[in-house]
């Protein structure tokens, strides 16, 4: 367990590794310190690169720092399945357990960054995959929601199209400045999510698909690690209030 001062002022405790389901995969919990019964989960789930849960670890860590608990899962999107085990089982876990490392168990966000984000967004569409169970709120990080969920096999849009509803909140960030993901995709999401009886928002502000999620893309690493570029910062921590505001 590491603790340390979260970006709020909250000291925030992280614990790195624990299996969550039959697949063997591993989740990291940040958690605000001394977290017990009140604290609303945020399930983050990363993007297409496999196994890449520390990519999100600063973003997840300013979350837990506004008193968010959150959990980080690894998952495959090269596994036969896409990842969608993998998704499924860490939400199973999260529902389950999440009561017992300091949660209220009722509040629970699920959110993701680039592929994570239209995975995260389907099971809201779809929730006969989760026992007919939504969350309190989803919230989509610089996705596209044109292509299958990686939760699902169907895009999002198509689903909406189709005529379901996520009957939850959708919150979306997205960078003005992506060029991975344009910003247009949660644009267009927005503009299909707009009508009476729904919930949606969705923030742009100035940074990059690595910078939503405060990091910044290092080519030799083939792999986005934490920044400290004002954009990166000035975006997470606008993300961070998101995610932990979400359910309310």
């Amino acid at each position: 367990m590491a603790p340390d001062m979260g970006m709020a002022g909250t000291t925030v405790e992280t614990v790195r590794g624990l299996v969550y389901g039959p697949g063997g995969k591993r989740l990291d919990v940040h958690r605000p310190a001394g977290a017990s019964g009140a604290t609303p989960t945020v399930l983050l789930w990363h993007g297409i690169g496999p196994d890449e849960r520390d990519v999100l670890e600063p973003l997840a860590r300013a979350t837990a720092a506004h008193g968010a608990l959150v959990l980080v899962p690894d998952w495959r999107s090269d596994a036969p399945d896409g990842g969608r085990s993998h998704l499924l089982e860490s939400l199973a876990f999260a529902r389950e357990e999440a009561g017992g490392l300091g949660a209220d168990g009722e509040s629970l966000v699920l959110a993701g960054w680039s592929a994570g984000a239209g995975a995260a967004l389907g099971v809201a569409l779809r929730p006969e995959i989760a026992d007919e169970w939504r969350p309190s709120a989803v919230v989509g990080l610089a996705g596209r929601y044109d292509l299958p969920a990686r939760t699902t096999g169907t895009p999002p849009l198509d689903d909406l199209t189709a005529g379901r509803d996520p009957g939850v909140p959708v919150h979306l960030v997205h960078g003005t400045r992506d060029a991975v993901v344009d910003a247009r995709y949660s644009r267009d999401l927005t503009e299909a999510l707009r009508t009476p009886g729904r919930a949606v928002t969705l923030q742009e502000p100035e940074t990059d698909h690595a910078g939503v999620i405060m990091t910044a893309y290092d080519p030799a690493a083939d792999r986005c690690i934490p920044t400290t570029g004002e954009h990166a910062v000035r975006a997470g921590r606008m993300v961070a209030g998101v995610l932990a505001t979400a359910g309310a």
